[in-house]
């Protein structure tokens, strides 16, 4: 009977203590989610010190990519890191690139413990990390809340691995399926809650796509226009194959505040790209493409090569619908208002019908949202 209640107090306190690190690893997410779209091209990582079941340091990638954040959790938590341990949501990392190896940091401040989310896939750390930790005596446990981390860092993963950025597609859809009135007019299809939570994912994305038919119909400004987020406004990247982007438009006017990238063709006329380079914007040349007028994987392993991880997607529907169909999409942000907007309007993916990515099995529901009586579904690839 002793023995019964022995193994049954040991089997709630493991429970107690699997719940505790479940609760510290969700606080750790949380915290690299604050430095979404900010880190580039370094991935945004939380981490959390814990020591007798109390945070004693936090810390989150700062912006441009460094201090990482082991070193801002340690640097907090001072002599109280040793014999702590240390929550993050990524790989700490072991070779010196433009700061020391973040494992050296941990082993020299004295944690007894480490619990990573995921391991780093860059070939430069790989494992090496939690291995030299594991060599100074370090406990490692790897893997709690994966998946959530995976989704988290999937911007650092695909440009690792595959060389570009990951690719989310933002559509506002009516119940119609029209992204536009007549003749490309813009038209409110959602309302004030749906496009703040739009403002939101363009600061958590490190750049904005539109392409050139969006720039001449709308003139937007494309930046994070939530009260005192200015700063956190993305790179706004154009498609425009004939650097046609007239001097006037809000993009080139505001490019010496917020970067301005221009992508055109490679045969695109020089003296297009010398007078929007004196405007403060910077054009890209890649070669001639598919429907958009440019090589779109060739674009995305610019923007990756340039430190780009995450790419929002917004605009147009034939930018849209190019990306899908060239199977370049990650996840979908799919916005649906109320308000028919009539046979005559924008269809969301151009020729394509939207039931090419809401019935796809390329994709699978992530998340819903709600906002009034707008609807958020956010989709990601199966």
């Amino acid at each position: 009977m002793i023995f019964r209640i022995l193994e049954d107090q040991f089997a709630q306190r493991a429970r107690e203590a699997k719940d505790a690190d479940r609760r510290f690893m969700q606080l750790a997410l949380a915290l690299g989610r604050r430095g979404q779209g900010r880190t580039w091209p370094n991935p945004a990582v939380g981490a959390i010190i814990v020591k007798d079941g109390v945070i004693v340091g936090r810390g989150w990638t700062q912006p441009g990519g460094r201090p990482h954040a082991e070193p801002e959790a340690l640097r907090q938590a001072g002599e109280a890191a040793r014999g702590a341990t240390l929550y993050v949501t990524l790989e700490p990392c072991s070779h010196f690139g433009k700061s020391p190896p973040c494992a050296d940091a941990v082993v020299a401040a004295g944690v007894k413990r480490v619990v990573a989310a995921i391991e780093d896939p860059n070939p430069e750390v790989a494992g090496q990390g939690h291995a030299r930790l594991r060599a100074a005596g370090i406990a490692v446990d790897v893997g709690l809340c994966a998946d959530e981390a995976a989704f988290d860092h999937a911007g650092h993963f695909r440009r690792i691995r595959d060389k570009r950025p990951h690719v989310i597609l933002k559509l506002a859809v009516s119940p119609d399926g029209k992204i536009g009135a007549a003749g490309g007019k813009p038209v409110a299809i959602t309302g004030e809650a749906s496009r703040d939570r739009v403002h939101l994912l363009r600061a958590q994305s490190d750049a904005i796509l539109v392409g050139i038919g969006t720039v001449l119909a709308d003139d937007p400004l494309l930046t994070c226009r939530l009260p005192g987020m200015t700063a956190r406004s993305p790179v706004r990247v154009v498609l425009d194959q004939a650097l046609r982007i007239p001097g006037s438009c809000q993009l080139v006017r505001s490019a010496r505040e917020t970067p301005l990238w221009v992508v055109g063709s490679e045969l695109a006329e020089a003296a297009a790209a010398t007078r929007l380079g004196a405007a403060g914007a910077q054009v890209i040349r890649v070669p001639p493409g598919n429907a958009t007028g440019l090589d779109l994987l060739a674009v995305l392993h610019t923007l990756a090569e340039k430190g780009i991880t995450r790419l929002m997607v917004e605009g147009g529907s034939r930018v849209a619908a190019s990306f899908v169909a060239a199977d370049l999409v990650d996840d979908i942000w799919l916005f649906r208002g109320t308000e028919e907007v009539g046979a005559d309007g924008v269809d969301a993916l151009d020729a394509l019908p939207l039931s090419k990515i809401t019935q796809s099995q390329a994709f699978k529901v992530h998340a819903s949202e709600t906002f009034d009586k707008d609807t958020l579904t956010i989709y990601e690839r199966a």
